[in-house]
């Protein structure tokens, strides 16, 4: 198997564990169980508390002690054990605490997983900017198939379907002891207490601009978060209408949001191209302003007649959640010394899953339980999304003002990063 396959199937089963249950364990959660919003806020939470340490914990000894697909494969088998007991927790006290280490294990993995994939292509000559999309693009479908599975074979709102995020988790932990070596890039540098630490790559934030760029991207991370928490249990929630209870959209709803990831397949293609031709901060900007009708569409939209909104706002979460996430995630490589790869990958992780992902679960569950609860299990979906869409603008306009950069196409050009 080609090395580009064997990448291609570690991001594919990266996400497909993910997708197993992240946009549908709300379904779960308020229909099967009916526990109550600020509750599902606190489980929503675990995996930013998680990206608060472990991320950057993971890059420290990526980056000085253990080769890095090695730990990998560890945090996938460890994980995998955990989801097993998941179906077994009947309390919301218990099931935050269950989820809180299946994240600790599973979080650190996205920013691991990327610094494996930048290490291999590194190694084999191959140009990131080029030739990773293409590759990353295989999560997104992995995420995908995962959708369409749980919701097919009716897990949606059953506990069944951490038992197929579980199974995935254990096979790519196996898997992942087969990859080529992405030994730690650290040793042989000055050991002082920061070095040994690992929190060199918090310098980083004495540069103005990457100190900016931060702070938005945890911003960022919070919208992200709103939308993986309430978007399926917002559509299952139209089942409580007589005229839309029978439709496809309301029988299945993970189905419908999978458009919003097979958006993302395009949208990941077409980074590249934005990043030489806009730069970073106009590229931002177009997933900030993305997030923004993102939001507005679901206020509007419904499953009958306002189908097309729900549609449209799944189609523009690939550019809201791709120009983000995976250009971010370029831009930290192309700032960053090779010292401090995995350590750079897991602050930015820290900053958008971690500090960002508690701001938006924590805050909106209480918001949502205070201002937007009718009834117990029955919301004010429109007031809601338009909260998210207004938050998301103020952000997108604070952006444009504050954060400078002058955009050099060479940086991300064909020849100039590998």
């Amino acid at each position: 198997m080609g090395i580009k396959l064997r990448l291609i199937l570690l991001n594919f089963l990266q996400f497909f564990i993910w997708g197993s249950w992240l946009l549908t364990i709300g379904a779960y959660w308020f229909q099967t169980k009916q526990w109550t919003g600020t509750e599902f806020g606190a489980i929503f939470s675990t995996m930013g508390i998680a990206s608060l340490f472990m991320p950057a914990i993971a890059g420290i000894i990526a980056d000085r002690w253990m080769n890095a697909e090695k730990l990998y494969g560890l945090f996938h088998i460890l994980a995998a054990f955990v989801l097993f007991i998941v179906p077994t927790v009947n309390n919301p006290s218990a099931m935050f605490w269950v989820m809180l280490v299946n994240m600790m294990f599973y979080m650190p993995t996205i920013a691991l997983a990327i610094t494996v994939t930048y290490s291999t292509l590194k190694s084999q000559g191959l140009n990131i900017v080029k030739d990773y999309p293409p590759i990353r693009v295989w999560g997104t479908i992995g995420f995908i198939v995962a959708l369409w599975i749980i919701s097919l074979t009716g897990l949606e709102t059953a506990a069944g379907q951490f038992y197929v995020a579980a199974a995935a988790s254990l096979f790519l932990g196996i898997y992942s002891f087969t990859l080529p070596k992405c030994p730690p890039l650290g040793k042989g540098h000055k050991k002082s207490l920061v070095n040994v630490l690992g929190l060199n790559a918090f310098a980083l934030f004495k540069n103005v601009k990457l100190a900016v760029f931060f702070l938005f991207a945890m911003l960022l991370g919070a919208s992200l978060q709103l939308t993986n928490a309430y978007g399926d249990t917002f559509l299952h929630d139209f089942a409580r209408i007589p005229e839309f209870k029978d439709l496809i959209a309301v029988k299945f709803p993970a189905i419908i949001m999978s458009i919003s990831q097979i958006s993302e397949t395009l949208f990941i293609l077409a980074i590249p191209f934005f990043l030489r031709k806009f730069g970073i901060k106009k590229v931002m900007i177009f997933s900030m302003i993305a997030w923004v009708l993102r939001f507005g569409l679901f206020a509007y939209g419904d499953p009958g007649a306002g189908l097309w909104m729900i549609v449209l706002s799944c189609i523009i979460y690939g550019m809201a959640f791709d120009f983000f996430n995976i250009s971010g995630s370029i831009f930290v490589e192309t700032q960053s010394e090779p010292s401090i790869r995995a350590s750079a990958q897991g602050l930015f992780m820290m900053m958008t899953n971690g500090f960002g992902a508690v701001l938006g679960s924590i805050i909106s569950g209480i918001l949502i339980d205070k201002y937007f609860t009718i009834s117990p299990g029955e919301f004010d979906w429109k007031g809601i999304w338009l909260t998210f869409a207004v938050y998301s603008l103020i952000v997108a306009i604070l952006f444009a003002i504050l954060f400078r950069h002058k955009h050099d196409p060479k940086t991300f050009s064909s020849t100039s990063y590998r």
